[in-house]
């Protein structure tokens, strides 16, 4: 798979960039693929490089000492992620960054896109925005997992799912198509994989959803919604 200037026009970060700066970029940059539940990176490795992705899907999990994982945000192609060295000399990956399926991201050195930064304020902003996305993403989270029943927090996760990734199918339905296991989704509704299966198998018999074993069709969206809204 080739990149061009043109593809990275995709990236938020990158939507204001002359067409000599994209050049500049892909030409300092390079290509790598990993398959499905291999890592671009682990927690607590040296920050050197700014990942796009280009294709697939990766989820950014963080783990406690006891080994306890947290997915903390999922990315999507041209979504760039992985971008802390660029902002701050000697910095560490804060989460390790799993394929979910056979994924490919264009890596850019951090040290080369922290110089382009100093003369290049579109960049800054950008990376600024970034930053400020994922912060808001973390606040959110902790305050789910804070005031919400797991319910809601299941529900939240898979209306997040649908918004992102969700495919409409007949009568007006979302067909969520999960490259995720079970497991990956109690990991981002910060829950267990037994309350998710009792949970899903609940709302299963209640006709809310019909679930495979990595997909689930939304068969009424409004019933989560009003899931997810409820008060405590």
């Amino acid at each position: 798979m080739k990149i061009s200037p043109r593809d990275l026009r995709q990236v938020d970060v990158f939507a204001e960039a002359t067409d000599g700066d994209l050049n500049k970029i892909v030409q300092n940059s390079f290509l790598r693929s990993i398959e499905e539940g291999e890592f671009f990176f682990f927690q607590g490795d040296p920050a050197k490089y700014v990942y796009v992705l280009t294709s697939g899907q990766v989820k950014l999990l963080q783990s406690n000492p006891s080994g306890k994982q947290v997915n903390v945000r999922t990315i999507q192609p041209w979504e760039m992620f992985a971008a802390l060295g660029a902002v701050r000399k000697n910095a560490t990956y804060p989460a390790s960054a799993q394929a979910i399926q056979d994924s490919a991201a264009l890596l850019t050195s951090s040290e080369f896109m922290s110089e382009m930064m100093q003369s290049r304020p579109y960049l800054a902003v950008g990376l600024t925005r970034l930053m400020t996305s994922l912060i808001q993403d973390i606040q959110a989270r902790y305050r789910e997992l804070a005031t919400e029943r797991v319910e809601q927090r299941i529900a939240r996760t898979l209306l997040r799912l649908a918004s992102q990734i969700g495919q409409r199918i007949d009568q007006g339905t979302t067909m969520v198509e999960l490259s995720f296991t079970r497991q990956d989704l109690a990991e981002m509704a910060g829950t267990t994989l037994f309350t998710v299966s009792r949970t899903l198998s609940n709302w299963e018999k209640l006709g809310y959803i019909e679930a495979g074993r990595e997909r689930i069709r939304i068969k009424n969206l409004h019933e989560l919604v009003k899931i997810a809204e409820q008060s405590n």
